[in-house]
């Protein structure tokens, strides 16, 4: 069988992305997968106040840092939550807040860097035997997508076919309906729809086809998302979240349609776990990347199209 390591949304977490190079080691995989929202969400300035005395203030309240020990410790944090850290003045940090241009150019600089040592890690720890493949999610910037072309180590799954084995292809979106946060990469529903179809007219048969989109099918246990009030706030309800479906109902009606093997998905972080359309298999593996957890799904593939996907739910 061939066997496929799929995690997502590593939303630029340094520990989760180191152990994405090393997970071939314990689990044996033939492929591993990294697909949908690789990138950081935010910047964090480490102020230097006086030689040998820092500050920074990512939640609010400052914290000071009055070692090296304690910068470091500091930095490690920031990069456990995929925030994206850089040493300042308090005179540069006052130019940078009266310029929104430089943060937004100080921001592409620090997840391009991220990104290019990632991809390095991985070429210089994963053996040729091993295909890696690597896709984006809704948040990633386009400014990510030739940095993963180009290495000679990672396939780039977006707008072909991937041949995962002899028996099995995969079609890949990163693409989801639409948010409350307008996101890089998120249309209506409907013309979500489009490029659905635009997919699976790739291929010709779907028996052994697997589904590598990011926004997981609506209305199942792996798309239920926390509702938000109109100020995008979490709404609770006797004291826990209030829960509802967030997923695309472009992405049910397609595996309705066609039925392919097997669904790989992302994007909703609260809801892992698998649920079955018919007679695909759909994945969401969930995201704890701020705890610097890598959570995944270890799949083996069938050798025949009526054989039966066998998954395991793993955290790393």
């Amino acid at each position: 069988m061939t066997r496929i390591f799929f995690a997502c949304d590593a939303h630029g977490s340094v520990p989760v992305m180191r152990k994405m190079a090393r997970v071939h080691q314990t689990y044996k995989c033939d492929v591993v997968m990294v697909c949908g929202d690789l990138t950081g969400k935010a910047i964090v300035p480490i102020v230097e106040e006086k030689p040998g005395q820092w500050w920074s203030s990512p939640f609010g309240s400052k914290e000071k840092y009055k070692s090296s020990q304690d910068l470091e410790a500091a930095k490690k944090a920031y990069e456990k939550r995929g925030f994206y850290w850089f040493l300042t003045t308090p005179q540069e940090l006052a130019e940078l807040q009266s310029d929104s241009g430089k943060v937004t150019e100080l921001f592409a600089r620090l997840m391009i860097e991220r990104m290019r040592d990632w991809l390095k890690l991985i070429e210089e720890n994963v053996p040729e035997n091993v295909k890696v493949v690597i896709s984006p999610g809704n948040d990633d910037s386009q400014a990510i997508d030739d940095l993963i072309k180009a290495s000679n180590r990672v396939v780039y799954p977006i707008e072909k076919v991937v041949e995962i084995d002899m028996d099995h292809s995969m079609i890949s979106c990163e693409w989801v309906n639409s948010t409350p946060w307008g996101t890089p990469r998120e249309c209506p529903d409907d013309e979500l729809m489009s490029r659905l179809q635009r997919e699976f007219d790739r291929v010709a048969a779907y028996d052994n086809l697997i589904c590598n989109f990011h926004a997981p099918p609506y209305g199942t246990r792996i798309d239920a998302a926390p509702k938000l009030d109109d100020k995008q706030t979490v709404k609770v309800r006797y004291g826990t979240p209030d829960m509802v479906h967030v997923g695309s109902k472009s992405v049910r009606t397609m595996f309705e349609k066609y039925q392919p093997l097997l669904g790989l998905h992302g994007h909703i972080h609260e809801s892992p776990g698998i649920e079955r359309i018919g007679r695909t298999a759909c994945v969401n593996s969930g995201s704890v990347y701020t705890q610097g957890m890598l959570n995944a799904f270890v799949i083996d593939l069938p050798k025949k199209a009526d054989g039966k996907v066998e998954v395991l739910n793993i955290s790393a």
